[in-house]
């Protein structure tokens, strides 16, 4: 079998103005809608805008600037992007590529995944409120619907509801208006802070990266140290960033990064000049927003479509990158099996039923619970502390993989190790004000993997093999035994722990005592995940026969696993070399077809009597059973449900299951008359 092409948008991995404006609308949209809310955070961690002077903003601006530089552009666009996965990035992609040192590496990346997709579901409901509450600064909304928070949550759910509900369809068509829309954004925001910018020069001081020390220690910042919880606001997409690497290739971030920079930085420092200049005349109450202030009010209310439209962007990133990050996990085997669909043209593009409907009930539940951006951003960026730190730690085995020394490694990684650990305390204060909320999903999904994982490990222990060596001769009689109905022309297992050729003890029972099972060829397929993510090749042993046949499938990390449609290709590449016989079928509505039909079985263990079984096991295997039954079945996941398949219950612990004696009863004699 040969190895799938790389899907469309692999095809972005040199520089172009095409891969520039996709990157635009992909990689940039949650950094890219920031200055909605960051600023605004920043000054209501004043106690609104009466300590506000020119140290204080200048200060700030320059905390934004150099988070952006040093967390943004020098870890993640010159270090991570490095560690790329055959050009696919993301925490996982950069899992598979240390794993192997460390068997305990597994932890961070669980830890990394499930904090990015917990806070994600924060994302699309600050994002879009954010731009929604802009509408109180156009005066015929305001005349007609008033000031309350009422109808803005209303509209914000409904774009919500709108947005997960055309998940099912597939996103092509809104998908190529992405890369427009955000250039047109980024332009706006860059051209409104140039003009903003004008009216106090002294903004540029913020360049300067002592004004931003300062601000730590000044009495003019009353928060403290704890500003740096809302400083964080402004860099919290980087890591969707490097999770977006696949999309667009590294070099069209390299050349985009530069540009959305810029326009960041003037937006930002646009909002600081507005801030001195309104100075504290201005209205620091629960309406404000520079971002919107800032603008003449006749353009206010296009302002505020066009920062819907991006909100909508990065949240529609966001949901695709919650869908690849948990159909990664899944194939890592770190998440139980979920329906996966795939309903776009474009390769890759994927939609699952069970994230899209938990994400849109978890944000759905964010915005009835806080209601405003003002609250929301209080509980948002904690979350995203901890996956930055998580892949701060990967990153550094990484270094060290690629050749640095380890001191060197550890060094250039613990340097932003305690930027990030100062960035976590500072926003550790937000558990209180609503970062519990990220902080318990994290926590729920962590548990999640940790049941997945360690069920896995549980049951290898209990598992029993067999060496299928030892059973070739049954085999070869029973598919000769015309006493046995046949079966089926090709009888498939699916199995996960073949090993050589040892197997499941479970399997050989099933074929030859719980029913002898005869049939022309007997498969036994295993599926092993690649650390590359796009691979599609296969190992066969048929041990000397032509009746036995052992398959390894090495699919990458973001395949599917459609087994039926592997093994079609397999059966013909095995005939073509004369390896397997040709199945003439004398019944069919193809002529001429050499190809019996198949009949594939899935094993099932179940608990059965577990007193051999300590109860912290028991705990997680009854939890993973309990599991297993609200996600998608095995059949459906390897794309059996269109095949003639069937599943097979037996005991996890056949060494506990023993013949229960009975004694045979004595017959009472009959009473004399």
């Amino acid at each position: 079998m040969k190895k799938n092409k790389k899907r469309e948008a692999g095809k972005w991995h040199k520089a172009s103005l095409g891969g520039f404006i996709i990157a635009l609308g992909v990689v940039y949209g949650d950094i890219g809608t920031s200055p909605l809310y960051t600023m605004k955070s920043i000054v209501t961690g004043q106690e609104g805008g009466k300590y506000i002077n020119e140290n204080f903003v200048v200060g700030a601006v320059s905390l934004i600037f150099w988070t952006l530089t040093l967390i943004t552009t020098v870890k993640y666009v010159l270090i991570a992007l490095n560690a790329d996965n055959h050009k696919e990035g993301g925490i996982f992609s950069l899992y598979t590529l240390v794993r192997r040192f460390k068997k305990w590496l597994i932890i961070p990346a669980m830890i990394g995944g499930a904090a990015l997709l917990s806070d994600g579901t924060l994302t699309p409901a600050v994002t879009v409120t954010s731009a929604i509450e802009g509408l109180r600064g156009v005066p015929s909304f305001v005349s007609t619907f008033g000031t309350g928070q009422g109808v803005i949550v209303v509209i914000t759910l409904t774009i919500l509801a709108v947005l997960f509900l055309i998940q099912r369809f597939g996103t092509d068509v809104i998908g190529k208006l992405f890369g427009p829309v955000m250039m047109i954004w980024f332009g706006f925001m860059g051209v409104a802070g140039f003009f903003n910018m004008l009216s106090n020069l002294s903004i540029w001081k913020a360049l300067n990266p002592w004004y931003a020390i300062e601000l730590l220690f000044s009495s003019s910042n009353h928060a403290g140290i704890f500003i740096l919880g809302s400083i964080f606001l402004a860099t919290t997409g980087a890591e969707a960033l490097y999770s977006d690497l696949g999309h667009v290739g590294k070099p069209n971030i390299h050349i985009s990064w530069p540009v959305v920079k810029i326009c960041l930085f003037l937006n930002y420092a646009g909002q600081g000049a507005y801030l001195l200049r309104a100075g504290s005349s201005y209205g620091y109450n629960n309406d404000f927003n520079p971002f919107f202030d800032m603008l003449p009010k006749s353009i206010t209310v296009y302002a505020v479509i066009l920062a819907t439209l991006a909100a909508i962007i990065a949240s529609q990133a966001l949901i695709t990158g919650s869908f690849t990050l948990v159909s990664e996990s899944i194939r890592l085997k770190m998440l139980p099996l979920f329906k996966i669909l795939y309903p776009g043209k474009s390769f890759g593009q994927m939609y699952i039923p069970a994230v899209n409907f938990a994400l849109w009930f978890v944000t759905t539940g964010i915005v009835l619970f806080f209601q405003t951006s003002e609250k929301m951003e209080s509980a948002y960026g904690l979350a995203i502390t901890v996956t930055m730190l998580m892949t701060t730690l990967l990153l550094s085995f990484y270094l060290m993989a690629t050749g640095m020394r380890p001191i060197f490694a550890r060094l250039v990684m613990g340097f932003f190790a305690m930027i990030e650990l100062v960035f976590f305390v500072s926003s550790a204060v937000k558990f209180i004000h609503g970062g519990y909320v990220v902080v318990i999903i994290s926590a729920l999904i962590i548990f999640i993997m940790f049941v997945w994982v360690k069920g896995g490990a549980i049951v290898n222990q209990y598992v029993k093999k067999l060496d299928l060596v030892n059973y070739v001769n049954q085999l070869d009689t029973l598919r000769h035994d015309h006493e046995v109905d046949i079966y089926q022309t090709n009888v498939v297992y699916l199995t996960s722990r073949m090993k050589g050729t040892k197997l499941d003890m479970s399997i050989l029972y099933s074929i030859l005592d719980k029913k002898p099972k005869r049939a022309e060829v007997y498969w036994f397929v295993n599926v092993q995940v690649t650390d590359t993510p796009y691979t599609n090749e296969y190992e066969v042993d048929m041990m000397g026969t032509d009746f036995i046949v052992r398959v390894t499938l090495y699919l990458g990390f973001r395949m599917p696993q459609d087994v039926p449609r592997y093994l079609r290709s397999i059966v013909q590449d095995l005939m073509n070399s004369g390896r397997l016989p040709k199945q003439h079928q004398q019944y069919s509505i193809k002529p001429g077809r050499d190809v019996g039909d198949f009949g594939f079985i899935v094993i099932e263990e179940h608990l059965n009597n577990t007193r051999t079984m300590s109860t912290f096991d028991k705990f997680i295997l009854q939890t993973k059973i309990s599991i297993k039954k609200i996600t998608t079945s095995p059949a459906r996941w390897f794309g059996l449900q269109f095949s003639d398949y069937s599943v097979e219950r037996v005991p996890l612990i056949l060494s506990d299951v023993k013949d229960l004696k009975a004694k045979e009863r004595e017959r009472i004699s009959e009473v004399k008359a």
